[in-house]
């Protein structure tokens, strides 16, 4: 693999010349494989599960309960007590308040001082850690393009690809989504599509809770008339005619062809893979305690690929962004929807996936990110995007919201910084969405400010953000 460089790398190559030093020499102090450790955390993940909450789920009504507020501005809900002291959650969550103890909650997420009210254009800068162009307060973006900055786990598996045969990336069980906007920040972008994840989008709408159950690996199997002898002796077939025809060999030599079709004969020969699509094979009593509905299956899934050795996958909230019923674009009617509809979805999925890979000896080395675009307004019914909201209403609101993060190093039963009392800005310890990426990136073991090259050929940092040492165990 070519080495990977940061800013600083390119900057010191480039002076090189002026002391007489070669670029070979410099090369192996530049790839990310010999950086030193840089901290706590560093690299400890192998894989990473991020759990998006596209719609912008309400901190108020789930992780971050206010007490001693004005009645515009507290939930509806309860504040529960959780296994740990002064991490307290809304009824709405009893089943992750009694895995506290296993994860960190950030209550300082902002994206101060400027903020994102757009679905989209915040799904863009926090998957991507950029802003997106032909962004409007509450309109909508383009679609996704290959000029698109790369979504975090595409640069993760470029920058950390596999050896075993194993899918990299799996992006479930449906595509991001704002009204007709369809997939935006979940492709790999300029980095070319061989990086893109695989997407496993089971048929059926939103509200068809039994989705997973019909998932299909048949491109991952062998066709009846093939018998793995007879793929392989086609694939030497292929090699030696390849290797009879150099003129065509260097023609396509930069698409990196050979490569493609190796990964793609491995994943279909060593059944690995297909294997992790087999929920079958999991215990009626796990699959009913994730839950028997889209998002816990697919957190379950989620265990499945690491465990098989994924890289990196992605579990977006199976709503779309700005959408009704279970979607956490609760405009309206939010009593009802998160009670009934959301947070009995969410609830057990993510408490049971955390709890799941601990017990199995796998949150050690897996990070966990359960985060959305942005919160909910503090104060209920104002329009804060030009949206109209009901009198129990949370408009968008990007400058203070919660993550969960676990596993790979991770404080256990922690807090890192806090909100204020209503629950509009960070206190202390703000997060921006680019430092919660930097954090990710670090906990594989790759600098937040290694260069990769756009459409343009032009070098960008994976990130411009600090990754957040604090949240992680000393």
């Amino acid at each position: 693999m070519p080495p990977i460089f940061t800013r600083r790398d390119l900057l010191r190559i480039g002076g090189s010349s002026l002391l007489g030093l070669s670029l070979e020499r410099l090369l192996p102090a530049s790839a990310y494989s010999t950086v030193p450790n840089l901290g706590p955390g560093w690299g400890k993940a192998k894989s990473v599960i991020l759990v998006f909450l596209q719609g912008g789920p309400s901190h108020l009504d789930l992780w971050d309960p206010k007490e001693n507020v004005p009645d515009d501005v507290r939930s509806v809900f309860k504040t529960i007590s959780s296994k740990v002291p002064g991490m307290e959650l809304t009824e709405l969550m009893p089943r992750l308040a009694q895995v506290t103890d296993r994860l960190t909650l950030i209550r300082s997420m902002s994206y101060s001082p400027i903020g994102l009210f757009n679905h989209t254009a915040a799904h863009y800068q926090m998957l991507t850690g950029y802003t997106a162009d032909k962004v409007s307060p509450s309109g909508q973006l383009e679609p996704p393009s290959p000029k698109d900055y790369p979504n975090v786990g595409c640069n993760i598996v470029k920058l950390r690809p596999l050896e075993d045969a194993m899918l990299p990336f799996v992006m479930m069980p449906r595509p991001l989504q704002e009204s007709n906007v369809i997939g935006k920040a979940g492709t790999a972008g300029f980095l070319g599509r061989a990086f893109d994840p695989y997407t496993l989008y089971p048929s059926g709408d939103d509200l068809d809770m039994s989705k997973m159950d019909r998932i299909n690996a048949d491109d991952l199997a062998l066709r009846p008339e093939l018998t793995q002898g007879r793929l392989e002796r086609r694939s030497r077939l292929r090699d030696l005619v390849n290797g009879a025809m150099p003129d065509v060999e260097k023609a396509v030599e930069d698409f990196e062809l050979d490569s493609y079709t190796a990964q793609a004969l491995d994943l279909v020969l060593s059944g690995k893979a297909r294997a992790a699509f087999d929920l079958e094979t999991e215990t009626p009593e796990l699959r009913d305690r994730y839950g028997r509905n889209t998002f816990g299956q697919s957190c379950l899934l989620a265990r499945r690929f690491v465990e098989a050795g994924s890289r990196f996958v992605q579990v977006n909230w199976p709503k779309v962004a700005n959408s009704d019923r279970h979607s956490f674009d609760c405009h309206v009617g939010l009593p009802k929807r998160m009670k009934e509809d959301a947070a009995p979805l969410l609830d057990p999925g993510l408490a049971t996936l955390i709890e799941d890979l601990d017990d199995r000896g796998l949150l050690d080395e897996t990070l966990v990110v359960a985060v959305g675009e942005f919160g909910r307004s503090p104060r209920k019914g104002l329009s804060t995007s030009g949206n109209t909201n009901d009198n129990e209403g949370r408009d968008h609101w990007p400058y203070c919201f919660t993550a969960v993060v676990a596993g790979a190093g991770i404080k256990r039963g922690h807090i890192h910084g806090e909100s204020d009392a209503t629950g509009s800005a960070p206190l202390r310890d703000p997060v921006h969405p680019t430092d919660l990426l930097a954090t990710i990136y670090h906990s594989v073991g790759i600098k937040a400010e290694t260069m990769v090259f756009n459409h343009l050929n032009q070098p960008r940092e994976l990130v411009k953000g600090h990754p957040v040492l604090d949240l992680y165990q000393r």
